[in-house]
């Protein structure tokens, strides 16, 4: 795996206002903030996608997510917030590593999101969830 600032960050190479550490997890305000509390949650494991994430550190990471959202709402004050996590150049992810954005949400801060819904095909879906089905195993 490449160089991250992430991966600097975990070597104290790049200093952060850390939240939360543990042998598997690290959590730290982003230095570029939506809102106020813009939190990120990554694995220490340097993978770049969720994809390529050992299910011991995806389980970890998922054991923190509420906890540090719960830590989020507590001290900005806010009750709605994003989270945000993106994986490959064509889904907006900008780090390759691994990580989650905890994005605070008020009146006037936090992650604007637009949502296009198509509509599922029956026969296509059915096709598709059968063949994820026996990938996901």
């Amino acid at each position: 795996m490449s160089n991250t600032v992430f991966s600097k960050i975990l070597s104290g190479e790049i200093p952060c206002h850390k939240v939360y550490e543990d042998d598997l997890v690290f959590s730290f305000l982003d230095i570029y903030p939506l809102s106020r509390g813009h939190t990120l949650v990554i694995p220490k494991e340097p993978a770049a996608t969720l994809d390529q994430l050992s299910d011991e550190s995806a389980a970890a990471v998922g054991r923190m997510l509420p906890r540090i959202c719960r830590a989020v709402i507590e001290a900005t004050g806010t009750d709605a917030y994003n989270v945000l996590q993106n994986n490959g150049p064509g889904a907006h992810q900008a780090i390759f590593h691994v990580h989650f954005h905890i994005i605070p949400k008020t009146d006037t801060h936090g992650l604007g999101v637009g949502w296009h819904p198509g509509q599922l095909d029956p026969d296509d879906a059915a096709a598709l969830a059968t063949e994820m089905a026996a990938l996901v195993g």
